[in-house]
């Protein structure tokens, strides 16, 4: 059997002079695999992300609330449903949280909860008070 390579198929293989040979981790980091589109992947992420419009409240619903929200005040436990703006995209999500009202800021127009958490009033989807035991 005769073939295009018999000629140099029995040589010897070429050392480098200059050049040390290569370990097998260093060979085989060549050959691994890269992105070639660096941050790709998290901007089909954020993309595919979804996010909610803010509800419209009706009069009626408005009105429930101020009434409620008239009525709180500090130490309070609630139950409050409110809307958060997303910082990216446009929309948001709806959010629920359980906690004590630490202060009413009606020149801010938020509550303020014993955790910190400062939420405008404009964004409460609905609220209500909680029964505690003491």
């Amino acid at each position: 059997m005769t073939g295009p390579y018999d000629d140099i198929i029995s040589l010897p293989h070429h050392t480098s002079e200059k050049h040390p040979r290569m370990g097998r981790e260093e060979r085989a980091a060549q050959f691994s695999p890269f992105a070639a589109l660096t941050g790709y992947e998290d901007v089909i992420a954020e993309t595919a992300r979804m996010t909610e419009e803010k509800p419209v409240l009706s009069d009626d619903e408005k009105a429930s609330l101020d009434l409620i929200l008239s009525s709180l005040s500090a130490d309070d436990a609630i139950s409050l449903e409110y809307f958060s703006k997303d910082p990216v995209k446009s929309g948001g999500a709806l959010l629920s949280v359980c906690s004590k009202v630490a202060k009413l800021d009606w020149e801010k127009r938020q509550i303020v909860l014993s955790d910190g958490l400062r939420i405008p009033v404009d964004d409460v989807i609905s609220i209500r008070r909680l029964c505690v035991s003491p």
